[in-house]
This record gives C-alpha cells, structure tokens and sequence, in this order.
C-alpha cells in the first residue's frame, strides 16, 4: 500500500516515522503539503504498530 510521505520539517519523531524513512517512489509519490505534527503529536504518525495492523488487514481481506 502506498503512504503519503512527510518532509518531517521541524518534527522531533520523523526518525521513527515511516512516513519520513521510507523511500519515496521515483516516479509518483504523494507527500503533505504542511507537516502534519501539531504541538508535539503527529495523527499521522506511522510506526511499528500500524504496520502490524496494516498486516491484519491484509491478512483479513485475503481471507474473505
């Protein structure tokens, strides 16, 4: 599944953040115009833990 990425300007997290540390795609790849962190928290945070629920959900529509 393609993720929009994020620039990671100003961000304390963007090195756990796949949103910032996955490569991006050479030819059409989406990014926020503004990065997403508002005092400190980021919604569209995505770490380890939405990786495993994103794996879930492949798993369950693989299945029905």
């Amino acid at each position: 599944m393609d993720k929009t990425l994020c620039k990671g300007i100003n961000c304390p997290i963007k090195e756990q953040c796949k949103r910032y540390t996955s490569p991006a795609d050479a030819t059409n790849q989406w990014y926020f115009t503004e990065s997403p962190i508002k005092d400190g928290k980021c919604e569209m945070f995505w770490g380890d833990v939405a990786d495993e629920i994103m794996e879930q959900l492949k798993s369950i529509m693989r299945v029905k």
